[in-house]
């Protein structure tokens, strides 16, 4: 069981060597009523019915009947013809008789989960004016190969697939903000070292490789910019490298602690950052232009992982007792709420870009799998299916 994964990661390496509020309008008990039984489909075209309305299901906002007084209907037809897939599709307000949605499509039959997730994502913003995860990907390190190497699968834990072979150590994997780059820390060549994978092409090409600890990168907003933790002076501190530059700046100060784990807030001038400097894994912020930083925990042994999502707040893990769970903070006010419950290890949480789901790393007598939490529900979904070999951590959400 992992204990403050990358801070004491550090801590052993070294030895040796802006306000947001999120807007909440219907919880998972309220969600709207949603009749599906007048979409038709026929051969893969039922492959397609059938993510479709497990993406929407998935989103949290809707909850499927099959009788009864629904909110809002889809409509349509989805049919297999001659290796290719033709989709018409309708979304209609029930009580309103309005429609909100109307759109018809043509893709190759393969591509028909794929087409399901952008159908899905266009009702869910139809119908709610939000943002759907369902198009999204989330990487991640699995074991199932003997070695932590990357992997990624869609949001529906689909199409899974490997991304790294280093036959080595893979950690830490950060989406770039285009989601077109992952960023992860491997020991590929004996040592901590930086890389970048270019997901189109395949290229990797290594951006930080200094003396000592070299770890838990993550590109800034702006995709200029990489914030890092490295040892490279001694103690591990948070950096700052300009990616076309190579310029590098140190942005924490203290030469008695480790620091790791940094993450950007949405806006590009902040970062929350882990720190043993009062004697245990805590949260500090500090400004992009340095400066001291200002603690921002203080409840829980050890608070660690934190992920700034693009709704303004901070996920986290705590350890409550002996065992860690997942929290979300408002940097402004502090104020601060548990996700998870149950037995087990929750850890790693990382935001979806809708600003609702949370996927991290659940550790229950020595096998960790990845579990989607629902900040505004009690449900927890499994990502990948149970007859997938291996032990999973360190997800990571793409921003779009």
């Amino acid at each position: 069981m992992r204990k403050a994964l990358m801070l004491l990661l550090a801590i052993c390496l070294w030895s040796t060597g802006a306000s947001a509020q999120v807007r909440v309008t219907k919880g998972m008990t309220d969600a709207s009523l949603l009749d599906v039984s007048g979409f038709k489909a026929s051969g893969t075209g039922e492959l397609f019915r059938q993510t479709l309305e497990a993406n929407l299901v998935r989103s949290g906002w809707f909850q499927i009947i099959t009788a009864g007084r629904a909110e809002f209907t889809v409509v349509g037809t989805a049919e297999d013809s001659g290796g290719n897939l033709s989709v018409r599709c309708e979304a209609y307000n029930v009580i309103t008789r309005e429609r909100h949605f109307g759109k018809s499509y043509r893709s190759p039959s393969a591509d028909a989960r794929q087409m399901a997730h952008r159908v899905a994502d266009e009702i869910i913003k139809a119908l709610t004016g939000r943002e759907g995860i369902s198009s999204t990907k989330i990487v991640m390190v699995g074991n199932r190969s003997g070695k932590k190497e990357l992997y990624i699968c869609d949001a529906d834990g689909q199409n899974l697939r490997q991304l790294t072979r280093d036959n080595s150590l893979s950690m830490s994997p950060k989406w770039s903000p285009d989601a077109r780059q992952i960023v992860y820390t491997s020991f590929l060549s004996f040592f901590p070292d930086v890389y970048l994978i270019t997901l189109a092409s395949g290229e990797r090409r290594r951006i930080a490789n200094y003396p000592g600890l070299n770890s838990s990168a993550a590109i800034a907003p702006n995709g200029r910019e990489l914030a890092l933790t490295l040892s490279k002076e001694g103690s591990p501190g948070i950096y700052i490298k300009d990616l076309r530059s190579g310029r590098l700046t140190r942005l924490t100060t203290s030469r008695r602690a480790a620091e790791a784990s940094p993450s950007w807030a949405p806006d590009g001038q902040r970062l929350v950052f882990v720190s043993d400097v009062a004697g245990s894994p805590q949260l500090y912020l500090i400004n992009r232009q340095g400066g001291d930083p200002r603690r921002i925990t203080s409840s829980g042994a050890e608070n660690v992982d934190p992920d700034w999502g693009s709704n303004g707040f901070i996920a986290y893990a705590t350890r409550v007792g002996r065992q860690y769970h997942v929290c979300v903070l408002n940097p402004e006010t502090l104020a601060f709420r548990q996700i998870s419950s149950g037995s087990g290890d929750f850890e790693d949480p990382s935001w979806a870009p809708d600003g609702r789901h949370i996927v991290c790393t659940h550790t229950v007598n020595r096998r960790s799998r990845l579990f989607i939490l629902d900040t505004m529900s009690d449900l927890r979904v499994s990502l990948l299916p149970d007859s997938e070999a291996g032990d999973w951590f360190s997800p990571a959400w793409s921003p779009k």
